[in-house]
Protein backbone atom coordinates (compact mmCIF):
# COMPACT_ATOMS: atom_id res chain seq x y z
CA UNK A 1 0.00 0.00 0.00
CA UNK A 2 1.45 3.41 -0.94
CA UNK A 3 1.19 6.59 1.09
CA UNK A 4 -2.09 8.47 0.86
CA UNK A 5 -4.64 5.64 0.97
CA UNK A 6 -5.02 5.90 4.76
CA UNK A 7 -5.02 9.10 6.80
CA UNK A 8 -2.21 10.06 9.19
CA UNK A 9 -3.94 9.28 12.54
CA UNK A 10 -4.93 5.78 11.40
CA UNK A 11 -1.48 5.17 9.91
CA UNK A 12 0.11 6.25 13.19
CA UNK A 13 -2.19 3.96 15.19
CA UNK A 14 -1.33 1.06 12.88
CA UNK A 15 2.33 1.93 13.40
CA UNK A 16 1.88 1.57 17.16
CA UNK A 17 0.16 -1.79 16.69
CA UNK A 18 2.94 -2.94 14.37
CA UNK A 19 5.67 -1.81 16.76
CA UNK A 20 4.03 -3.66 19.64
CA UNK A 21 3.63 -6.81 17.56
CA UNK A 22 7.27 -6.66 16.46
CA UNK A 23 8.40 -6.30 20.08
CA UNK A 24 6.35 -9.35 21.05
CA UNK A 25 7.66 -11.23 18.01
CA UNK A 26 11.28 -10.47 18.90
CA UNK A 27 10.74 -12.04 22.30
CA UNK A 28 8.80 -14.98 20.89
CA UNK A 29 11.40 -15.62 18.18
CA UNK A 30 13.99 -16.31 20.89
CA UNK A 31 12.10 -19.49 21.70
CA UNK A 32 11.71 -20.50 18.05
CA UNK A 33 15.24 -19.94 16.77
CA UNK A 34 18.28 -22.12 17.35
CA UNK A 35 21.58 -22.69 15.56
CA UNK A 36 19.82 -24.60 12.79
CA UNK A 37 16.75 -22.45 12.20
CA UNK A 38 18.24 -18.95 12.59
CA UNK A 39 20.07 -19.11 9.21
CA UNK A 40 16.94 -20.63 7.63
CA UNK A 41 14.87 -17.65 8.81
CA UNK A 42 17.09 -15.21 6.93
CA UNK A 43 16.78 -17.39 3.84
CA UNK A 44 12.99 -17.51 4.19
CA UNK A 45 12.87 -13.69 4.17
CA UNK A 46 15.02 -13.60 1.01
CA UNK A 47 12.88 -16.27 -0.66
CA UNK A 48 9.69 -14.36 0.11
CA UNK A 49 11.25 -11.21 -1.37
CA UNK A 50 12.15 -13.12 -4.54
CA UNK A 51 8.77 -14.81 -4.99
CA UNK A 52 6.91 -11.53 -4.37
CA UNK A 53 8.50 -10.30 -7.59
CA UNK A 54 6.69 -13.05 -9.52
CA UNK A 55 3.24 -11.64 -10.14
CA UNK A 56 0.91 -14.27 -11.59
CA UNK A 57 -2.34 -13.56 -13.51
CA UNK A 58 -5.54 -14.24 -11.58
CA UNK A 59 -8.23 -12.51 -13.66
CA UNK A 60 -8.59 -10.25 -16.67
CA UNK A 61 -6.15 -7.39 -16.15
CA UNK A 62 -5.29 -8.37 -12.58
CA UNK A 63 -2.34 -10.20 -11.05
CA UNK A 64 -1.37 -11.46 -7.63
CA UNK A 65 1.80 -12.25 -5.74
CA UNK A 66 2.83 -14.15 -2.64
CA UNK A 67 2.25 -12.43 0.70
CA UNK A 68 4.36 -14.98 2.54
CA UNK A 69 2.91 -14.92 6.05
CA UNK A 70 1.71 -18.52 5.96
CA UNK A 71 4.93 -19.80 4.41
CA UNK A 72 7.12 -18.06 6.98
CA UNK A 73 5.00 -19.08 9.98
CA UNK A 74 4.96 -22.75 9.01
CA UNK A 75 8.65 -22.96 8.14
CA UNK A 76 10.19 -20.96 11.01
CA UNK A 77 7.36 -20.24 13.48
CA UNK A 78 4.72 -17.51 13.81
CA UNK A 79 6.82 -15.00 15.78
CA UNK A 80 9.78 -15.38 13.46
CA UNK A 81 7.38 -15.35 10.51
CA UNK A 82 6.12 -11.87 11.44
CA UNK A 83 9.73 -10.68 11.52
CA UNK A 84 10.53 -12.30 8.16
CA UNK A 85 7.70 -10.58 6.31
CA UNK A 86 8.41 -7.29 8.12
CA UNK A 87 12.04 -7.38 6.97
CA UNK A 88 10.84 -7.88 3.39
CA UNK A 89 8.40 -4.96 3.63
CA UNK A 90 11.10 -2.73 5.10
CA UNK A 91 13.58 -3.56 2.33
CA UNK A 92 10.92 -3.02 -0.34
CA UNK A 93 9.93 0.36 1.07
CA UNK A 94 13.43 1.71 1.63
CA UNK A 95 15.30 0.36 -1.39
CA UNK A 96 12.66 -0.15 -4.07
CA UNK A 97 10.06 2.56 -3.28
CA UNK A 98 7.46 -0.21 -3.05
CA UNK A 99 4.99 0.50 -0.25
CA UNK A 100 4.80 3.90 1.43
CA UNK A 101 7.02 4.64 4.41
CA UNK A 102 4.21 6.32 6.36
CA UNK A 103 2.08 3.29 5.42
CA UNK A 104 4.68 0.84 6.74
CA UNK A 105 2.75 0.27 9.97
CA UNK A 106 -0.42 -0.46 8.00
CA UNK A 107 1.42 -2.82 5.67
CA UNK A 108 3.08 -4.71 8.53
CA UNK A 109 -0.23 -4.97 10.39
CA UNK A 110 -2.02 -6.28 7.31
CA UNK A 111 0.59 -8.29 5.38
CA UNK A 112 2.86 -9.54 8.18
CA UNK A 113 0.73 -9.81 11.32
CA UNK A 114 -2.70 -10.68 9.90
CA UNK A 115 -1.52 -13.28 7.41
CA UNK A 116 0.82 -14.94 9.89
CA UNK A 117 -1.65 -15.09 12.78
CA UNK A 118 -4.57 -16.29 10.66
CA UNK A 119 -2.48 -18.81 8.74
CA UNK A 120 -0.83 -20.31 11.78
CA UNK A 121 -4.11 -20.56 13.69
CA UNK A 122 -5.72 -22.41 10.76
CA UNK A 123 -2.63 -24.55 10.29
CA UNK A 124 -2.42 -25.66 13.93
CA UNK A 125 -6.14 -26.40 14.02
CA UNK A 126 -5.95 -28.62 10.95
CA UNK A 127 -2.78 -30.41 12.04
CA UNK A 128 -4.53 -31.45 15.26
CA UNK A 129 -7.36 -33.21 13.41
CA UNK A 130 -5.51 -34.55 10.37
CA UNK A 131 -3.50 -37.80 10.47
CA UNK A 132 -0.11 -37.31 12.11
CA UNK A 133 2.10 -37.55 9.05
CA UNK A 134 4.10 -35.24 6.83
CA UNK A 135 1.50 -35.09 4.08
CA UNK A 136 -0.92 -33.52 6.52
CA UNK A 137 1.48 -30.62 7.02
CA UNK A 138 1.39 -29.89 3.29
CA UNK A 139 -2.42 -30.09 3.18
CA UNK A 140 -2.74 -27.83 6.22
CA UNK A 141 -0.23 -25.41 4.66
CA UNK A 142 -2.38 -25.12 1.53
CA UNK A 143 -5.55 -24.37 3.49
CA UNK A 144 -3.82 -21.94 5.86
CA UNK A 145 -2.28 -19.94 3.03
CA UNK A 146 -5.54 -19.95 1.07
CA UNK A 147 -7.46 -18.34 3.95
CA UNK A 148 -4.73 -15.91 5.00
CA UNK A 149 -4.95 -13.81 1.83
CA UNK A 150 -8.68 -12.90 1.93
CA UNK A 151 -8.21 -12.34 5.67
CA UNK A 152 -5.67 -9.65 4.81
CA UNK A 153 -8.19 -8.17 2.36
CA UNK A 154 -10.78 -8.02 5.14
CA UNK A 155 -8.35 -6.26 7.47
CA UNK A 156 -7.45 -3.76 4.75
CA UNK A 157 -11.16 -3.03 4.30
CA UNK A 158 -11.56 -2.44 8.03
CA UNK A 159 -8.55 -0.13 8.12
CA UNK A 160 -9.90 1.72 5.10
CA UNK A 161 -13.28 2.04 6.80
CA UNK A 162 -11.58 3.73 9.75
CA UNK A 163 -9.10 5.97 7.96
CA UNK A 164 -9.66 5.91 4.21
CA UNK A 165 -8.86 9.23 2.52
CA UNK A 166 -11.49 8.95 -0.23
CA UNK A 167 -15.26 8.73 -0.10
CA UNK A 168 -15.85 5.33 -1.68
CA UNK A 169 -18.59 2.83 -0.84
CA UNK A 170 -17.25 0.43 1.78
CA UNK A 171 -19.39 -2.38 0.39
CA UNK A 172 -17.88 -2.00 -3.07
CA UNK A 173 -14.36 -1.95 -1.63
CA UNK A 174 -14.99 -5.06 0.47
CA UNK A 175 -16.59 -6.99 -2.40
CA UNK A 176 -13.81 -6.15 -4.84
CA UNK A 177 -10.94 -6.69 -2.40
CA UNK A 178 -12.16 -9.99 -0.98
CA UNK A 179 -13.25 -11.32 -4.38
CA UNK A 180 -9.90 -10.83 -6.12
CA UNK A 181 -7.88 -11.91 -3.09
CA UNK A 182 -9.72 -15.21 -2.87
CA UNK A 183 -8.30 -15.91 -6.32
CA UNK A 184 -4.85 -14.70 -5.28
CA UNK A 185 -5.13 -16.98 -2.26
CA UNK A 186 -5.19 -20.01 -4.55
CA UNK A 187 -1.80 -19.02 -5.96
CA UNK A 188 -0.50 -18.29 -2.46
CA UNK A 189 -1.69 -21.70 -1.29
CA UNK A 190 -0.03 -23.53 -4.18
CA UNK A 191 3.33 -21.78 -3.69
CA UNK A 192 3.22 -22.32 0.08
CA UNK A 193 2.28 -26.01 -0.11
CA UNK A 194 4.91 -26.75 -2.76
CA UNK A 195 7.65 -24.98 -0.81
CA UNK A 196 6.76 -26.53 2.54
CA UNK A 197 6.47 -29.97 0.93
CA UNK A 198 9.89 -29.58 -0.72
CA UNK A 199 11.59 -28.65 2.56
CA UNK A 200 9.83 -31.44 4.47
CA UNK A 201 11.03 -33.96 1.89
CA UNK A 202 14.65 -32.97 2.55
CA UNK A 203 14.83 -31.74 6.15
CA UNK A 204 11.55 -32.19 8.04
CA UNK A 205 13.34 -31.40 11.31
CA UNK A 206 13.81 -27.80 10.13
CA UNK A 207 10.10 -27.17 9.51
CA UNK A 208 8.58 -25.58 12.59
CA UNK A 209 5.07 -26.72 11.73
CA UNK A 210 6.15 -30.35 11.44
CA UNK A 211 7.57 -30.60 14.93
CA UNK A 212 5.84 -32.96 17.34
CA UNK A 213 4.09 -34.98 14.64
CA UNK A 214 5.91 -38.20 15.42
CA UNK A 215 3.77 -40.88 17.03
CA UNK A 216 4.20 -41.33 20.78
CA UNK A 217 5.44 -44.72 21.97
CA UNK A 218 2.58 -46.85 23.36
CA UNK A 219 2.81 -49.27 26.29
CA UNK A 220 0.26 -51.95 27.14
CA UNK A 221 -0.76 -51.66 30.78
CA UNK A 222 -3.43 -54.00 32.17
CA UNK A 223 -4.56 -54.73 28.63
CA UNK A 224 -4.84 -51.07 27.59
CA UNK A 225 -2.54 -48.98 25.40
CA UNK A 226 -1.25 -45.83 27.08
CA UNK A 227 1.32 -43.22 26.07
CA UNK A 228 4.81 -43.96 27.31
CA UNK A 229 6.32 -41.30 29.57
CA UNK A 230 8.12 -38.62 27.58
CA UNK A 231 11.86 -38.77 27.97
CA UNK A 232 13.69 -35.69 29.17
CA UNK A 233 15.29 -33.95 26.17
CA UNK A 234 19.06 -34.00 26.29
CA UNK A 235 21.10 -31.53 24.28
CA UNK A 236 23.20 -33.17 21.63
CA UNK A 237 25.68 -31.77 19.14
CA UNK A 238 24.47 -31.45 15.59
CA UNK A 239 26.02 -34.30 13.54
CA UNK A 240 28.40 -33.34 10.75
CA UNK A 241 26.11 -34.95 8.16
CA UNK A 242 23.17 -32.84 9.36
CA UNK A 243 25.27 -29.67 9.21
CA UNK A 244 26.29 -30.54 5.66
CA UNK A 245 22.67 -31.19 4.69
CA UNK A 246 21.67 -27.89 6.27
CA UNK A 247 24.31 -26.02 4.26
CA UNK A 248 23.14 -27.69 1.05
CA UNK A 249 19.55 -26.71 1.77
CA UNK A 250 20.58 -23.12 2.52
CA UNK A 251 22.71 -22.82 -0.61
CA UNK A 252 20.00 -24.40 -2.76
CA UNK A 253 17.40 -22.01 -1.34
CA UNK A 254 19.61 -18.98 -1.90
CA UNK A 255 20.47 -19.97 -5.47
CA UNK A 256 16.78 -20.60 -6.17
CA UNK A 257 15.89 -17.16 -4.77
CA UNK A 258 18.56 -15.48 -6.90
CA UNK A 259 17.33 -17.24 -10.05
CA UNK A 260 13.71 -16.35 -9.35
CA UNK A 261 14.47 -12.68 -8.65
CA UNK A 262 17.24 -12.26 -11.19
CA UNK A 263 15.81 -14.15 -14.15
CA UNK A 264 12.30 -15.55 -13.76
CA UNK A 265 10.91 -12.22 -12.51
CA UNK A 266 11.35 -10.77 -16.01
CA UNK A 267 8.49 -13.02 -17.16
CA UNK A 268 6.12 -12.07 -14.31
CA UNK A 269 2.72 -10.61 -15.15
CA UNK A 270 2.81 -6.87 -15.84
CA UNK A 271 -0.84 -6.43 -14.81
CA UNK A 272 -1.54 -4.47 -11.61
CA UNK A 273 -1.90 -6.57 -8.49
CA UNK A 274 -5.16 -6.97 -6.61
CA UNK A 275 -4.87 -3.86 -4.45
CA UNK A 276 -3.66 -1.67 -7.31
CA UNK A 277 -6.50 -2.81 -9.55
CA UNK A 278 -9.20 -2.29 -6.94
CA UNK A 279 -7.71 1.07 -5.90
CA UNK A 280 -7.77 2.31 -9.49
CA UNK A 281 -11.21 0.94 -10.34
CA UNK A 282 -12.90 2.18 -7.15
CA UNK A 283 -11.04 5.47 -6.78
CA UNK A 284 -9.18 4.62 -3.58
CA UNK A 285 -5.97 5.96 -5.10
CA UNK A 286 -7.27 9.50 -5.68
CA UNK A 287 -5.03 10.90 -2.90
CA UNK A 288 -2.05 8.63 -3.40
CA UNK A 289 1.22 10.43 -2.64
CA UNK A 290 4.57 10.04 -4.42
CA UNK A 291 6.98 7.74 -2.62
CA UNK A 292 9.57 9.43 -0.43
CA UNK A 293 12.29 7.29 -2.02
CA UNK A 294 11.03 7.60 -5.59
CA UNK A 295 14.53 8.67 -6.69
CA UNK A 296 16.17 5.59 -5.17
CA UNK A 297 18.71 3.91 -7.51
CA UNK A 298 16.58 0.76 -7.25
CA UNK A 299 13.12 2.33 -7.42
CA UNK A 300 10.48 0.23 -9.21
CA UNK A 301 12.78 -2.81 -9.17
CA UNK A 302 15.25 -1.52 -11.71
CA UNK A 303 18.83 -0.27 -11.49
CA UNK A 304 19.16 3.39 -12.34
CA UNK A 305 21.11 4.20 -15.53
CA UNK A 306 20.94 0.58 -16.77
CA UNK A 307 19.00 0.88 -20.01
CA UNK A 308 18.42 -2.82 -20.72
CA UNK A 309 15.16 -3.70 -18.95
CA UNK A 310 16.00 -7.37 -18.50
CA UNK A 311 19.43 -6.63 -17.03
CA UNK A 312 18.15 -3.75 -14.90
CA UNK A 313 15.35 -5.79 -13.35
CA UNK A 314 17.55 -8.84 -12.88
CA UNK A 315 20.28 -6.87 -11.11
CA UNK A 316 17.70 -5.20 -8.86
CA UNK A 317 16.25 -8.58 -7.95
CA UNK A 318 19.66 -10.05 -7.15
CA UNK A 319 20.58 -7.03 -5.03
CA UNK A 320 17.25 -7.25 -3.22
CA UNK A 321 17.73 -10.93 -2.39
CA UNK A 322 21.29 -10.28 -1.22
CA UNK A 323 20.39 -7.34 1.01
CA UNK A 324 17.35 -9.12 2.44
CA UNK A 325 19.25 -12.29 3.34
CA UNK A 326 22.01 -10.25 4.98
CA UNK A 327 19.66 -8.02 6.97
CA UNK A 328 17.35 -10.89 7.88
CA UNK A 329 20.18 -13.20 8.91
CA UNK A 330 21.72 -10.44 11.03
CA UNK A 331 18.44 -9.79 12.83
CA UNK A 332 17.85 -13.48 13.53
CA UNK A 333 21.47 -14.06 14.58
CA UNK A 334 21.12 -11.26 17.14
CA UNK A 335 17.82 -12.70 18.39
CA UNK A 336 19.35 -16.16 18.74
CA UNK A 337 22.45 -14.70 20.42
CA UNK A 338 20.26 -12.98 23.01
CA UNK A 339 18.52 -16.30 23.67
CA UNK A 340 21.88 -17.98 24.17
CA UNK A 341 23.11 -15.20 26.46
CA UNK A 342 19.89 -15.35 28.48
CA UNK A 343 20.20 -19.14 28.82
CA UNK A 344 23.82 -18.86 29.94
CA UNK A 345 22.94 -16.18 32.46
CA UNK A 346 20.07 -18.29 33.81
CA UNK A 347 22.35 -21.30 34.12
CA UNK A 348 24.92 -19.31 36.07
CA UNK A 349 22.27 -18.05 38.47
CA UNK A 350 20.96 -21.58 39.02
CA UNK A 351 24.44 -22.90 39.72
CA UNK A 352 25.14 -20.10 42.17
CA UNK A 353 21.90 -20.83 43.97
Amino acid sequence: MPDGFINAPTSAAAGVVAAGALAVSLRGARRELDERTAPLAGLVAAFIFAVQMLNFPVAAGTSGHLLGGALAAILVGPYTGVLCVSVVLLMQGILFADGGLTALGVNITDMAITTTVVAYAVFRGLVKVLPRRRGSVTVASFAAALLSVPAAAVVFTLIYAIGGTTDVSLGKVATAMIGVHVLIGVGEAAITALTVGAVIAVRPDLVHGARGLEQRLKLRVNGELVDAPAAEPTPAPVPAAARSSHRKLWITGLVTSLILAGFVSFYASASPDGLEKVAHDKGIDQKEKPHTNADSPLADYGVKDVSDARLSGGLAGVIGVGVTVVVGSTVFWIVRRRRTDAGTSGGSVSQAA
